[in-house]
């Protein structure tokens, strides 16, 4: 498999992502979803409304989540579309959650602990391409969110986070946690799932956006995260999104940015890279990219 292009810019604004995103050379058709994190209420590190508003605009594009498997302020749909209003979300563009009127079964070939399906809020069959705008940054769990993360667990419904969480032991999310010990397996999980969010859409209606700023060790679900150690880095986009993760773990990995190294130890620690891996193994994409300097 030829290497992946990775395109790359310093400049976090909005108008460079509109330009990354231009250098896709992607027109994403039909009704467009745009994941994001839409961050629970106290944490302070999803994206910007101001700084993806240009973006979902061109795209005509409706914001898409779902809500969250752990009792916080997105898992009831009421609390939850007040968590996107808070955030400032449906000032810039229609907003939707995706289960909010139940789930449904998305199907893929291999994997072993899944049993062959995803589970996703009915919703996704409103949309015609997803583009996955991530924020790239440490998780407590997976160990980095990015593309593959936002794809797997932030598509997934309520109930199909606790199956991919649990490896495919439960899909009620109290018992999710009695399924934690088998990391790895949680990593392929994930992983799986992506690769029935990309049997669904089909490759050539999907694109993927990492933006490396307030690089926390914590997720935008955790209301109280962790202050960012190390500087920003910029934004990446690919047509892979195995590769753009990959890419953006080894940005962390070879910084010579000394606060990177409690990101480091995270992702580490959780085998992150991992999911990386079987995302391969499955051929999602590629682990091998070059990067396309958008700023030379």
């Amino acid at each position: 498999m030829e290497k992946a292009k990775v395109y790359f810019t310093r400049e976090i604004t909005p108008d460079s992502l509109i330009k990354i995103y231009e250098a896709l050379n992607r027109d994403l058709k039909g009704k467009v979803a745009v994941k994001i994190s839409t961050g629970e209420p106290g944490g302070h590190n999803f994206l910007n409304p101001n700084l993806i508003k240009g973006l979902v605009q061109k795209l005509n594009g409706t914001i898409v989540e779902c809500c969250t498997a752990y009792h916080g302020r997105r898992y009831a749909v009421k609390d939850h579309w007040e968590a996107i209003k808070e955030h400032g979300f449906m000032d810039i563009a229609p907003c939707d959650i995706m289960d909010e009127d139940g789930e449904k079964k998305i199907y893929f070939e291999g994997g072993e602990h899944l049993k062959g399906y995803d589970i996703v809020g009915t919703h996704i069959d409103n949309y015609d391409s997803m583009i996955m705008l991530s924020h790239f940054k440490g998780h407590a769990m997976g160990g980095f969110g990015g593309a593959l993360k936002n794809m797997s667990i932030g598509v997934a419904s309520q109930n199909g986070k606790a199956w991919i969480h649990s490896w495919g032991n439960t899909t009620v999310p109290d018992e999710l946690w009695n399924y934690v010990e088998n990391q790895d397996a949680f990593l392929e999980s994930m992983a799986e799932a992506c690769k029935a969010v990309i049997t669904h859409f089909k490759p050539e209606n999907m694109a993927y956006i990492n933006v490396m700023n307030r690089l926390s060790i914590d997720c935008d679900c955790d209301a109280n995260p962790h202050e960012p150690e190390m500087a920003d880095i910029g934004i990446f986009a690919s047509l892979d999104p195995v590769a753009i993760d990959q890419c953006c773990y080894d940005q962390v990995m070879n910084s010579t940015d000394e606060g990177k190294a409690s990101l480091v130890n995270r992702m580490l620690e959780r085998h992150a890279i991992h999911t990386v891996e079987r995302a391969a193994e499955l051929g999602i994409g590629t682990r091998e990219y070059e990067i396309i300097d958008l700023d030379k």
